[in-house]
């Protein structure tokens, strides 16, 4: 199997977890997954199996969106309702003003990664640091909002967002710099991934159906194929005369492009097809010698 599953992830598993039932589920080795979700969170997870585990890093980077409820007036070490209440505040804001703080989060900035996290420094994650009463100092990452909507208020100290974000945004610190930015504190109380790239919401299957769908030998028909994952991209597409060097991972000259190829400009990131119109990588269009060509960035043989 080569491909992406779209896995609803559900409450209580790891995305490690996904993976390892996954493998188990299909038989097969070569499988990850595409961006960690918290064991609390739920939604869209995309698993690539086989030769599609070199897409990871593609659909990571791509735009995700997020429902999630902030529970303003308290403050926690993990910035969601799951940790320890380390200070409550009175909650004094308007529906107004959570509407503007709200807002004024969309566009470009830097944001300070929860020490509750995956990441990595000097090769512990920060997490496990930090069950240990441990905090270390972190840099600020440039995230985007692409855009917020307030959808409904709970209650006085609670309400939902949906969020388009860039790779790298954590919900949870956008929940806390809401809560910091009313003055009032605020924690994530429930998230939900919507959508990750291609891979949206209504689309998933639980793992639970997976296995139901692999008893039935039914499971390679839910699985995405490169051509949906990368399906925004532009296709260069080679002549059969250059087949076997495409394959190969040499550079491919313009002369040498099928006349369906898409459109291009110096510097675009594409995808390379065969002349079968198979996908083959991932190229960046360059010029040398005042010949255009394409050069490959990630085989996917």
């Amino acid at each position: 199997m080569d491909g992406v599953f779209n896995i609803y992830k559900e409450k209580g598993f790891t995305s490690h977890d996904v993976v390892a039932v996954v493998r188990k589920t299909i038989n097969q080795k070569k499988v990850g997954h595409t961006g960690t979700l918290d064991p609390d969170a739920e939604g869209v997870l995309p698993v690539c199996v086989g030769k599609a585990t070199k897409l990871a890093d593609y659909i990571m980077a791509d735009t995700k969106t997020y429902r999630a409820t902030v529970k303003l007036g308290i403050i926690t070490d993990t910035y969601d309702t799951t940790g320890e209440i380390i200070e409550e505040k009175e909650v004094t804001a308007s529906k107004d003003d959570i509407a503007l703080v709200v807002k004024s989060f969309i566009g470009k900035q830097e944001q300070l990664p929860p020490m509750y996290s995956a990441i990595k420094i000097n090769g512990q994650k920060l997490y496990d640091l930090a069950r240990k009463g441990i905090e270390v100092e972190r840099k600020p990452r440039s995230i985007e909002i692409y855009d917020i909507s307030l959808d409904e208020f709970i209650s006085d100290i609670e309400f939902a967002i949906t969020v388009s974000c860039s790779k790298g945004t954590y919900i949870r610190t956008l929940c806390f710099d809401i809560g910091e930015k009313l003055g009032c504190g605020a924690a994530m109380s429930s998230l939900i991934r919507l959508r990750s790239g291609a891979f949206e919401s209504k689309d998933a299957i639980t793992l639970g159906r997976l296995k139901e769908l692999s008893e039935a030998g039914l499971a390679e028909e839910y699985l995405m194929d490169v051509s949906f994952v990368l399906r925004d991209y532009k296709k260069v597409r080679a002549t059969e005369k250059a087949d076997k060097l495409l394959k190969n991972g040499c550079k491919i000259y313009s002369y040498y492009w099928d006349k369906q190829s898409d459109k291009v400009i110096e510097g675009d990131v594409v995808l390379g097809c065969d002349y079968k119109n198979e996908p083959v990588g991932i190229y960046k269009i360059c010029k040398e010698e005042n010949k255009v060509c394409i050069k490959p960035v990630k085989m996917l043989l």
